[in-house]
């Protein structure tokens, strides 16, 4: 692979930070921005969706990794649209002027909505739900195909799956969390199906995508090609914490209590992870194809599901969160 200067947002993130330590493993040249500062204070502080804090990097640069984003279901609407669509467009934009010849997005298999067929793949049209992430989502990957369709600048779109691994907050620490506290509840008695991806396959799938000539203009989902009941992903957390497995309820029972417990957890100053949204998000029963990431790109998941919680298992009790 021929060295490069890469730009990666989010550099600071969950995924980012996988991408900037692959990327100088390999000897590339790598500048990370993020709006928080990193723990080894090897990240350039700046605002994704204000380009003159940090315009100024691109220069002489080949490839932008686009991870940042708020990632969430749940939060401040105007808040999801300055950065994961603004953010987006001002990135790109950025890129373009510099000269920039490629940016790899991440979007989300979020943008598929929550009624689509079983080993869906990406002709199927994108889809709203009403959540900020969801919606913000689909927009910033319009703004991405578009700049690409202009001839502006080289663009590949990446749509992970559940991405799940040491540090994953939404997948990894929030469950724990929830577990612990007593309030993990699915819905439809937990049979709704997750389509996780490690985090090192999906960083093998980003960087086949950067390197891949005729990934330019595509979009690509990336799973580790496999679905698992949210009773069975979230019963993995519980026997290693050796807590009771998550209990289940109807939907439309769920939905009022989120609610409450989002309310309190905001007046606590706390995070929720609890909201319509999510409910929604836990009773898929569909899976994603993944043919096209096979194909295209040469893409094979290394790291399966039971050496991946393995992974994931034995950083959450180093850190002391299990």
């Amino acid at each position: 692979m021929q060295l490069r200067r890469v730009l990666v947002t989010g550099a600071s993130g969950f995924v980012g930070a996988v991408v900037v330590e692959r990327l100088r493993a390999a000897g590339d040249d790598v500048v990370g921005i993020d709006r928080e500062p990193a723990t080894d204070a090897d990240v350039v502080v700046a605002d994704i969706a204000e380009p003159e804090t940090y315009e100024h990097l691109l220069a002489d640069t080949d490839l932008v990794v686009h991870a940042a984003a708020l990632v969430t279901l749940a939060g401040d609407r105007d808040e999801f649209w300055r950065v994961n669509t603004l953010g987006t467009r001002e990135v790109i934009r950025a890129a373009a002027r510099q000269g920039v010849r490629r940016v790899v997005h991440l979007s989300s298999i979020v943008v598929f909505g929550l009624d689509f067929p079983d080993d869906v793949d990406e002709t199927w049209p994108v889809r709203t739900t009403g959540a900020p992430y969801v919606d913000t989502k689909i927009s910033a990957e319009q703004v991405a195909l578009m700049a690409h369709a202009a001839g502006d600048i080289e663009v590949t779109v990446i749509r992970p799956g559940d991405v799940y691994g040491p540090r994953s907050s939404q997948w990894t620490v929030a469950p724990v969390e929830e577990l612990r506290r007593g309030r993990l509840i699915l819905p439809a008695h937990g049979e709704g199906i997750i389509s996780p991806v490690y985090v090192d396959n999906l960083v093998d799938g980003i960087l086949l995508a950067a390197d891949e000539p005729k990934a330019a203009g595509h979009v690509i989902t990336i799973t580790d090609g496999v679905g698992i009941t949210t009773s069975e992903f979230f019963g993995r957390y519980a026997d290693l914490m050796r807590v009771p497995r998550p209990r289940t309820a109807p939907a439309v029972l769920l939905r009022p209590a989120s609610s409450v417990v989002g309310l309190v957890d905001r007046i606590r100053g706390e995070s929720s992870h609890m909201s319509g949204h999510t409910i929604d998000y836990l009773q898929r029963t569909a899976t994603y194809d993944i043919t096209k990431a096979r194909t295209l790109l040469g893409y094979a998941p290394k790291v399966g599901l039971d050496e991946g919680f393995a992974r994931a298992s034995r950083w959450l009790l180093e850190e002391g969160i299990a």
